[in-house]
C-alpha cells in the first residue's frame, strides 16, 4: 500500500480513537493499542517527510511563539446580561414578551438552559472542513491567536465535515482533576483551575499548554457560510455532527418556570461535575425571536447569565497594604488567610476606604465573613466576633510610597504627589500604554516601574525621548527587544482621538466616555476648549466627568505633558465627519422611543457621522428630536420647549439624502 494513503488511513483511524475517548467517554482500543498506531504514523511521516495539515501527530510540540498575534473574529463575540435572583428572570422573560410582541412575533418562544462555565472563551475558525485559527474573545471584535495552543487538546478535531467557513465559540476548561494530577506531577503548583486554563491558553510555548490537558466544550455558532438554522437545538446538533465537543448537559424547556427548576437541580449538580461553573446561562431557543430582540451595546437580548449566589467563609486577617493607584488615590488591601472558593485560592480582598473598615470593625487577626461575588471579587462583610479583638488598623497620614502627606478627598486619601510618586507615575505609564490607549507593546508594569526609578521618567511623553542606549539599560533589554519597543513607539504617534483621550488617564474617562467625546467634537482642541456646560450635552456625560476634564485641561503638570507629546509628533488624528455639507452639522439631537428600521445605537452612529451630536437629555439646546414608537417623557418635554419633532420617516429620509449628497 502507498504510504501517505496509509497515512490517511491512520489519522482517519486515530482521530475516531479521539472522538470516542475524549468525547464519548466510550474506547474502542487500549492505550497500547492507539500508541501502536500513533507511533506508526509517526514513523510514516519521517519517511515521506509529508505531514497533513490534519494530522493527529501536530497537536503538541509546537515552536514556542514569541508573542501572540491579534485576531479579528468574523462575528462579534458578546458578553453576556447578568441576573442574580428569579424575580429578573422573569422580568427579563416579561421584557422580551413584551417587544416580540410590539414587533408582531406570532411564534413559539422556548428556552436552552446550559452551565456557565468558568475558564476562557475561544473562537475557533474552519475554512473548507479545517481548523485555520483560533483566537481568545479578547474585546470581542479582536482576540489574540491560539492556534498553536488549541492544537495541543486532543478533542478538538484539525478537519470537520463542513466546507464553509464557519466560527464556532466554546469555553476552554482544566477539568478539577487534571489540576490536582498537574500538582502532583509538577513543582510549579497551579492555584486553580480558571487561571490554569487561561494562562495555558495564553501561554507562548504550546509544550506548556499540552501539559495541562485541558478540555474545551463548544455552545455557539457565531459566524457560519451558506447555511442557517431555525432554532439554537439545531444549531447544536449542528456542532456534535461536526465532531465538535459539547457538553452533556443541556435542557430545553416551555416555560420560564421550568427554567427556575432546572437551576434549582444544577445547583445541586454543580458541587460534583469536574470542572468549574459559575452560573447558568439562559438562552431563547427561536432563532427568529432572537433577530427581532436583536443586540444592545454590549448583550444580546435573548440571553441572559444566573449568576450563583455569592459563597461565604471564614478567614483572618493577617495584614492590610495601602495601595497607590495611578490617580493617587489609596486602597486598602487585607491579607488573608488562604481560603478555597469553587477550586480558587483567595488571599488578598478590597476594603474600599478607612471608613469601611471602622464600620465594619475590622482588626488585625479577627476572624472575618468573606464572599467571593459572583465568584469574582472577593469582599469583606465583617467581623466574626463584634469583640473587636486584635491589632488596629491604622489609617496612614502619609503616602506608603513617597511618605508625602496624605490629603482627605471625601471617604478617600489621596496622595498629592502626582510629580514623583514611583506607583503614580508606573501605573499612569501602563495605562498610557495599555492595548486600547496608545498600544505601546511591551511596556510592562516592571519595565514602566525601571522607567521611572532608573532613567527618571517623570511624563509620559518622556518615553519617546529615549534613546537606544537608554533602553538598553534596563534589565533584560537586548536589541531586539529594544528595536520592537522603538518600533512600537514610533507606530503609537498616530493614535485615533479617542484613544488618545482615553491614554491620558482623566478620572472617570474611562473607553466609552472618550469614544463619546472623539464623536461629538471631532478634535482634541475642541475637547480642550469646551466647557463644563457644552460637556453636559454629551450623552453619558454627568458634572464629575464634565468637571474633570475642565479641571484637567487647566492643570499645568497636564498640559506640560500635552506639550512634550506634541514636540514628539504625537499627534492624535482628527474624527472624520461631513460635518461641511450636513444640514445637521453641528446640531443637537435627542433620539427617543423604540426605532423600527435601526437601533438606537446605529441611528446615533449615523447622525454622528454627517456631524450632528447626539445627546441623552432635551434641553433648550436641542435642535432636534427623532421620536420613535413609545417615545415617553422626553417627546412631552420637546414639544413644551417647543422644539423640532420628526419621526423615524423622516430620519431614514434625512441619512439617504445625506449620504447621496456625500457621495457627490
Amino acid at each position: 500500500m502507498d504510504k501517505t494513503k496509509r497515512m490517511r488511513i491512520l489519522i482517519s483511524e486515530i482521530e475516531n480513537h479521539n472522538k470516542q475517548y475524549y468525547l464519548l467517554d466510550s474506547p474502542l482500543v487500549s492505550d497500547a493499542t492507539y500508541d501502536l498506531l500513533m507511533d506508526e504514523l509517526i514513523k510514516l511521516e519521517r519517511e515521506t517527510g509529508v505531514i497533513f495539515p490534519n494530522s493527529p501527530t501536530q497537536k503538541v510540540g509546537a515552536e514556542i511563539a514569541e508573542k501572540l498575534v491579534r485576531h479579528e473574529h468574523r462575528s462579534r463575540l458578546y458578553s453576556l446580561d447578568k441576573v442574580r435572583t428569579f424575580q429578573e428572570i422573569s422580568a427579563w422573560d416579561q421584557r422580551n414578551r413584551l417587544s416580540l410582541k410590539k414587533l408582531g412575533y406570532k411564534g413559539q418562544l422556548s428556552y436552552v438552559v446550559e452551565l456557565k462555565f468558568d475558564g476562557l472563551t475561544i473562537n475557533l475558525s474552519y475554512d473548507d472542513g479545517i481548523l485555520v485559527q483560533a483566537a481568545t474573545r479578547g474585546n470581542g471584535i479582536y482576540g489574540e491567536g491560539i492556534l498553536s495552543q488549541i492544537q495541543t487538546i486532543k478533542s478538538i478535531p484539525r478537519q470537520i465535515p463542513y466546507r464553509g467557513f464557519i466560527e464556532v465559540q466554546g469555553e476552554g476548561l482544566m477539568p478539577l482533576s487534571s489540576l490536582e494530577k498537574y500538582n502532583r506531577d509538577y513543582d510549579d503548583q497551579l492555584k486553580n483551575a480558571r487561571n490554569a486554563a487561561a494562562g495555558a491558553l495564553r501561554n507562548l510555548d504550546p509544550n506548556e499548554t499540552a501539559k495541562r490537558n485541558l478540555v474545551v466544550y463548544f455552545y455557539q455558532i457565531n459566524f457560519i457560510e451558506g447555511n442557517s438554522f431555525n432554532t439554537h437545538e439545531e444549531m447544536l446538533q449542528f456542532i456534535e455532527n461536526q465532531g465538535l465537543p459539547s457538553f452533556g448537559y443541556k435542557k430545553f424547556v416551555e416555560t420560564i418556570e421550568d427554567v427556575v427548576s432546572e437551576i434549582e437541580n444544577i445547583k445541586e449538580m454543580r458541587k460534583s461535575l469536574d470542572v468549574l461553573t459559575d452560573g447558568v446561562v439562559i438562552k431563547i431557543n427561536e432563532y427568529e425571536a432572537r433577530h427581532l430582540l436583536g443586540y444592545t451595546n454590549r448583550f444580546p437580548r435573548w440571553a441572559t447569565a444566573f449568576k450563583f449566589a455569592a459563597e461565604e467563609l471564614v478567614t483572618a486577617i493577617d495584614e492590610v497594604v495601602w495601595q497607590v493607584g495611578r490617580t493617587g488615590k489609596l486602597t486598602p488591601i487585607a491579607i488573608v488567610q488562604p481560603v478555597e472558593f469553587d477550586g480558587v485560592t483567595v488571599t488578598r480582598a478590597t476594603l474600599n476606604n478607612a471608613d469601611d473598615i471602622k464600620r465594619k470593625r475590622l482588626t488585625i487577626g479577627a476572624e472575618v465573613f468573606i464572599r467571593r461575588s459572583n465568584d469574582v471579587i472577593p469582599e469583606i462583610l465583617g467581623a466574626v466576633d463584634d469583640e473587636n479583638i486584635g491589632e488596629t488598623i491604622e489609617t496612614p497620614t502619609k503616602c506608603p510610597s513617597c511618605k508625602t502627606k496624605l490629603i482627605n478627598n471625601g471617604v478617600n486619601l489621596f496622595c498629592p504627589n502626582t510629580l514623583s510618586c514611583v506607583p503614580q507615575l508606573t501605573y499612569r505609564l501602563v495605562h498610557f500604554a495599555s492595548r486600547n490607549a496608545m498600544d505601546i507593546e511591551g511596556l510592562s508594569e516592571k519595565t514602566a516601574t525601571r522607567l521611572v526609578e532608573d532613567l527618571n521618567v517623570h511624563q509620559v511623553g518622556d518615553i519617546y525621548s529615549l534613546s537606544y542606549d537608554d533602553w538598553g539599560k534596563i534589565p533584560g533589554f537586548k536589541e531586539k527587544r529594544i528595536n520592537n519597543m522603538i518600533n512600537a513607539l514610533e507606530n503609537s504617534k498616530k493614535p485615533s482621538l479617542n484613544r488618545f483621550i482615553y491614554a491620558l488617564g482623566i478620572g472617570e474617562v474611562g473607553e466609552k466616555t472618550s469614544l463619546d467625546l472623539a464623536n461629538a467634537f471631532g478634535s482634541f482642541n475642541k475637547i480642550q476648549d469646551a466647557t463644563v456646560e457644552q460637556l453636559l450635552e454629551v450623552e453619558d456625560i454627568g458634572p464629575i466627568t464634565a468637571n474633570n476634564l475642565v479641571d484637567a485641561f487647566r492643570d499645568e503638570h497636564i498640559l506640560n505633558g500635552l506639550e512634550i507629546l506634541a514636540s514628539y509628533g504625537i499627534v492624535p488624528m482628527v474624527q472624520e465627519t461631513k460635518q461641511s455639507s450636513s444640514s445637521l452639522s453641528g446640531k443637537t439631537v435627542v433620539l427617543t422611543g423604540t426605532l423600527e428600521s435601526m437601533s438606537r445605537s446605529e441611528a446615533k452612529e449615523a447622525l454622528q457621522a454627517i456631524g450632528a451630536t447626539v445627546t441623552n437629555s432635551v434641553s433648550k439646546k436641542t435642535d432636534l428630536v427623532i421620536a420613535g414608537s413609545d417615545a415617553g417623557s422626553k417627546l412631552e418635554k420637546a414639544i413644551d420647549l417647543g422644539i423640532m419633532v420628526r419621526d423615524e420617516v423622516y430620519l431614514k429620509e434625512l441619512l439617504k439624502t445625506e449620504v447621496y449628497n456625500g457621495l457627490q
